[in-house]
C-alpha cells in the first residue's frame, strides 16, 4: 500500500506466534545467553520461577507473524527505527497475539513519507506483554507516476 493509501487508525490482527521451548532456548544461546533464559535450575530461584523467553525473540516472533498481513508490501522503502517495551515475561508455550495499529503519518517529500505503527502483543491470558512502535518509509504513488514518466521521455 502506497504512503498515499494509508490513513491513521488503520489496523489489522496479527495471528498467534507460539512460542516453542526449544526455539526458546536455541534463541537465547544464540543472541542472549544468560541464565535467566538458558538454565532451568537458575530461572526456578529468579521471581519468574520458569524460564522466560528473550525479549528480542518474542518481539520478532510476533512481527513475523505482522509481516504476514503488512501494510506496505512492495511499497516499503526500509525501516528507520524500532522502540520495543517489555511488559510482562513471555514463558515457552505461550501464544502471543497481537494488533498492528498506524499511529502516525508524514510525508516527507514528494517520494515517500514516514509511516509508524503501534503493535500491541498479548498473551493467552489477554495481559499485554509488549509494545512496539517502528517508524518506516513509504513510497508515495506520485513516485511511480513520475517514474513512468521519466521512462517516456527517454524512450521519447
Amino acid at each position: 500500500m502506497y504512503f498515499d493509501d494509508l490513513e491513521i487508525g488503520m489496523a489489522v490482527e496479527i495471528s498467534a506466534a507460539v512460542i516453542k521451548k526449544e526455539k526458546m532456548i536455541d534463541f537465547a544461546r544464540d543472541y542472549d545467553n544468560i541464565p535467566l533464559h538458558t538454565d532451568e535450575e537458575y530461572a526456578k530461584t529468579t521471581p519468574f520461577g520458569k524460564l522466560i523467553a528473550p525479549g528480542v525473540m518474542s518481539f520478532m516472533s510476533v512481527w513475523a507473524k505482522y509481516l504476514e498481513v503488512d501494510f506496505f508490501g512492495n511499497e516499503l522503502l526500509a525501516g528507520k527505527s524500532t522502540k520495543i517495551e517489555w511488559l510482562k515475561p513471555v514463558f515457552a508455550d505461550d501464544v502471543l497475539i497481537g494488533k498492528a495499529i498506524i499511529t502516525k503519518l508524514e510525508k516527507r517529500n514528494s517520494k515517500n513519507g514516514l509511516v509508524e505503527i503501534r503493535i500491541d502483543a498479548y498473551n493467552q491470558n489477554g495481559e499485554l506483554v509488549l509494545t512496539d512502535v517502528t517508524e518506516a518509509i513509504v513510497k508515495c504513488k506520485n513516485q511511480v507516476v513520475n517514474y513512468e514518466k521519466d521512462l517516456r521521455d527517454i524512450n521519447a
